[in-house]
């Protein structure tokens, strides 16, 4: 259990509703999709209704400082069942990676690669009182367009299993680039900070309104809301 789930949650019951993507920048086809998760019935641009507005609001905040730049969005809502595809995926792709199979691992050297997958995956518990961020409708994973249509190298990619992920790991660079990629993670901080969100604490990439994760940081008492079923 990770700390922010302590957080007892009261969903209000606001409706996931679709993203309006012609606002935004996005990738198409998904990229889980692309891998072969399945959404059934679900769609991964969907939010909460007030994680939405304020989405909207982060948005302008952008384009009042970048004229013609864009949020891109890279995941929104994501069924626990999605969620549980990607981290078997990530598993998958550390044997792979590391040139092993599963019967060649002991029970430690697999607890360890499990330690590495969730350093950025959330269990896809199917427990209500734990749900995956993502499952609320509440969480979204975003990075910044320029005005030419091009993504803003950050440093790092999204879903990066590395220290690159940890939002400030340039916080101290010593060279220009390095300088440029934290101030490109602190201008996505600020546009979604201001609106209302929060920066998940190690994911430069990830911002929450309202979840557990959003109530533990603001120490909230409650959070607003749970997972959709």
């Amino acid at each position: 259990m990770k700390p922010y789930q302590i957080i007892p949650i009261q969903d209000c019951g606001e409706p996931l509703i679709a993203i309006p993507l012609e606002q935004f920048s996005l990738e198409k086809p998904h990229p889980y999709q692309k891998l072969g998760a399945c959404y059934g019935q679900k769609s991964p641009y969907y939010l909460r209704f007030q994680v939405i507005e304020a989405l909207l609001q982060a948005q302008s905040n952008l384009q009042q400082q970048y004229p013609g730049w864009k949020i891109h969005i890279f995941d929104a809502y994501r069924p626990v069942a999605v969620q549980q595809f990607m981290v078997d995926y990530t598993f998958t792709s550390l044997l792979q990676e590391k040139g092993f199979t599963l019967e060649q691992l002991s029970p430690l050297q697999q607890e360890h690669l499990w330690q590495q997958v969730y350093q950025i995956w959330a269990v896809p518990s199917d427990d209500l009182a734990t749900p995956p961020p993502h499952s609320t409708g509440a969480a979204i994973d975003i990075t910044l367009i320029d005005d030419q249509g091009q993504l803003l190298d950050m440093g790092g990619m999204i879903d990066e299993l590395s220290e690159r992920s940890q939002p400030n790991y340039y916080a101290n660079s010593t060279d220009s680039m390095g300088n440029s990629y934290h101030q490109r993670r602190e201008l996505l901080n600020t546009i979604m900070t201001d609106a209302g969100f929060l920066r998940h604490p190690g994911e430069w990439w990830h911002f929450s309104l309202g979840d557990q994760m959003w109530a533990w940081q603001s120490q909230k008492a409650i959070a607003y809301y749970g997972r959709i079923i």
